[in-house]
């Protein structure tokens, strides 16, 4: 299996950030989203930014906010790509200040054509978590979903991006089913929201490279 791209988000320090960078994190992802327990404001984002390696991306998670707002925060943090996390139609994404991924929560009802019709308009998709019953909370929920339900979309996609719920013990299994591009954890690596854990981080990163391992 190629290289997967590992992204550590819900970064709110820099001692944090800096753990992921060494662990061997590819980006670090800033929370915007003002319900988050994992939110950070753009003053702090920048000041931890501006310790990161250039080599890092610096992504920032929104949920439906303003295209001013983004490119006000875009420009303030000097973030390299945007992960929009809430119920953006495909017509908002053009002309976005930088490169997206757009997030699709699977749970009952999904279907493949609920992520492919942002295909073409991102640079990638995140397929995340949709508990049942749920209409809040646009991620970090801590709770996997049925991998099998994306098993195909794969290959369907420039980029996929495998969240929701992944963790130091199962993620080796999700790559497996999913074989995703990219992965992205926050609370499973946490040991309160918005503070990782630094044996989970470095655990969940030699758990991802030894996946890679697998033909």
């Amino acid at each position: 299996m190629s290289r997967i791209f590992v992204k550590v988000c819900g970064i709110t320090t820099p001692e944090d950030a800096l753990l992921a960078v060494e662990a061997g994190a590819d980006a670090v992802g800033f929370v915007f989203y003002p319900m988050s327990p994992r939110r950070v404001d753009p003053e702090r984002a920048a000041a931890v930014a501006r310790c990161l390696p250039p080599f890092v991306s610096r992504v920032g998670v929104f949920v439906d906010a303003g295209r001013d707002e983004i490119a006000r925060i875009v420009e303030q943090v000097g973030l390299d790509l945007l992960q929009l996390h809430g119920e953006e139609p495909p017509d908002a994404l053009d002309g976005l200040p930088r490169r997206a991924l757009k997030a699709v929560r699977v749970g009952r009802g999904f279907t493949e054509a609920d992520a492919l019709r942002y295909e073409g308009r991102v640079a990638g998709l995140v397929v995340d978590t949709r508990l049942v019953g749920e209409t809040v909370m646009p991620g970090g929920t801590g709770v996997p979903f049925d991998w099998s339900l994306v098993a195909h979309l794969r290959d369907k996609v420039k980029f996929l991006m495998l969240a929701g719920g992944l963790e130091p013990d199962n993620v080796k299994e999700a790559i497996a089913a999913v074989r995703p591009h990219a992965v992205d954890v926050s609370s499973g690596v946490e040991r309160l929201p918005g503070r990782k854990d630094p044996e989970r981080v470095r655990a969940f990163l030699q758990a991802v490279r030894a996946a890679e391992e697998v033909p």
